[in-house]
């Protein structure tokens, strides 16, 4: 059995699609989430799927192995990224070669980058009228948004859509295909 780390720093929506999509999988489950803030709404979230949280602060992410050493003492196999808004420090990618994803809202290669989340992104895609946006699913590397694309689906923006209307849609987009790709990948491990 395969074991998942999500990590996220908000409402957790794909955390708890990818935590039910695992619960009674026979190749992985959802071992632990990890949130950068105390009081993210996905602590929650887990806690009602009966999944563990554990909350860091910059200095242990950034300037110690604790997260390291706990995703090793844990023997994490794959790390998911479902909403979490700071870049991975090179201790966990030299430790996790090719074994980090994360979901982006919008067609990668564009409107990828520091800053570029959530309503950010959604509101320059229908400003620079985009016909399309949609999802990205990539590898982690040591850049924001800059990983190898493992997967990408598009919706259309329509003339009537704002930032919520659009962020809908990424957002059936993200629930509907990651849990579906995180385990094509677990299956190739």
């Amino acid at each position: 059995m395969k074991k998942i780390a999500i990590f996220a720093s908000g409402s957790g929506s794909n955390a708890q699609k990818i935590i039910e999509h695992f619960t009674k999988s026979a190749i992985a489950e959802v071992d632990t989430v990890f949130t950068n803030k105390i009081d993210a709404f996905v602590i929650e979230r887990a806690r009602n799927l009966n999944i563990p949280s554990i909350s860091f602060n910059r200095d242990e992410f950034y300037n110690s192995d604790n997260i390291l050493n706990i995703l090793s003492d844990k023997k994490i196999d794959l790390i998911v990224l479902a909403g979490f808004l700071w870049l991975v420090p090179a201790n966990i990618i030299r430790m996790f070669p090719n074994r980090i994803i994360n979901i982006h809202p919008a067609l990668l290669p564009k409107y990828g980058g520091k800053g570029m989340y959530g309503d950010n992104v959604h509101k320059v895609i229908i400003a620079n009228h985009e016909p399309f946006s949609g999802i990205t699913i990539h590898y982690v590397n040591e850049r924001y948004d800059e990983g190898d694309i493992i997967f990408q689906a598009k919706c259309a923006v329509e003339l009537t859509d704002d930032a919520n209307s659009l962020a809908s849609k990424v957002h059936e987009l993200e629930h509907k295909h990651f849990p579906n790709i995180i385990e094509k990948i677990i299956m190739k491990m």
